[in-house]
């Protein structure tokens, strides 16, 4: 494993300098860019890994995944009468679908139907970002991890996008909260910090069954499971999940912090990171590093 991990490694640092930093969130703007890292977590619990993999970074639109396992576990099948399962084909923060059907999101992992899912945590949970933040603590095995509040508060003073979207919702009755209560525990999910070695051993319970090894666990079961990793192979990673899928072909998500998780079922875990991203708001070098991990592999989903 140690010597695959070095191989996309060197395969793929060459490209560091691509991209750009997420600039529309002024606190990750400041991010060194010339940072790459890889961790894998295999089902035993094993990690390997290269690079910058033990430097904590924002998880920003991965969080979306421990949010909607967190509602999965309190709703069941019931979640999804107020979201959908499909791929949206629409920018991840756009309205105009939301508007026209109706205030039901396309699917839990843009950013209407990630709101819809934490109103619902909010009906549940006192603190629903202590909850998550205690949530991936457990996944991961690492008590350390905290949300950055300065990231949190600059992502709420840009809120008005997030927000319409929530206002929208509740006018269709599709939302139960206050708004802006709901937008703090948003953000603050958000602004979770993790190494890409937290990541990889957080998402294995996906590799895994739904089994958490490290918290000796199960987290979903089997059908919750599969419905997980379809989602993320069908919308994990926005208008370019088709692409994604196309090369890479394994369930993932990512987040404009840099970070892509993704999982090769019955098999492991992994998360690449560097922050650079590209015109769809992905990780340059992590798109890149998956590509030629499933070449090397030669392991689809398909």
């Amino acid at each position: 494993m140690q010597s695959l991990l070095n191989e996309i490694y060197n395969d793929v640092k060459p490209m560091l300098g691509q991209g750009k930093v997420a600039g529309y969130i002024p606190a990750l703007a400041s991010v060194d860019p010339a940072q790459f890292g890889i961790a894998i977590c295999d089902n035993a619990g094993e990690v390997t890994s290269v690079g910058e993999a033990d430097t904590p970074f924002s998880i920003q639109s991965i969080s979306k995944l421990f949010n909607l396992v967190m509602a999965m576990n309190h709703y069941g099948e019931g979640l999804w009468d107020r979201v959908g399962c499909e791929p949206s084909g629409l920018p991840f923060n756009s309205l105009v679908q939301l508007e026209y059907e109706s205030g039901i999101p396309r699917n839990p992992f843009i950013n209407a139907g990630a709101l819809v899912v934490s109103d619902m945590n909010e009906s549940r949970f006192a603190s629903p970002h202590l909850a998550m933040r205690d949530f991936v603590r457990r996944l991961s095995a690492n008590d350390s991890i905290f949300s950055n509040s300065d990231v949190a508060d600059s992502e709420y003073e840009h809120r008005s996008r997030n927000a319409a979207m929530a206002y929208l919702m509740k006018a269709y009755h599709n939302f139960d909260n206050e708004v802006e209560d709901v937008l703090h525990n948003y953000f603050y999910n958000c602004a979770v910090e993790m190494s890409c070695k937290d990541l990889a051993r957080s998402m294995n319970f996906l590799a895994n069954r739904g089994h958490c090894v490290f918290s000796a666990s199960d987290v979903l079961n089997k059908d919750e499971t599969r419905q997980v990793n379809a989602l993320l192979a069908t919308s994990g990673l926005y208008d370019e999940a088709g692409r994604f899928a196309f090369k890479v072909g394994l369930p993932g998500k990512s987040g404009v912090g840099g970070g892509i998780v993704a999982v090769v079922p019955g098999r492991f875990s992994l998360c690449v990171w560097s922050p650079a991203l590209n015109e769809m708001g992905n990780s340059v070098l992590g798109v890149a590093a998956l590509e030629s991990l499933t070449r090397r592999i030669n392991w689809s989903v398909y």
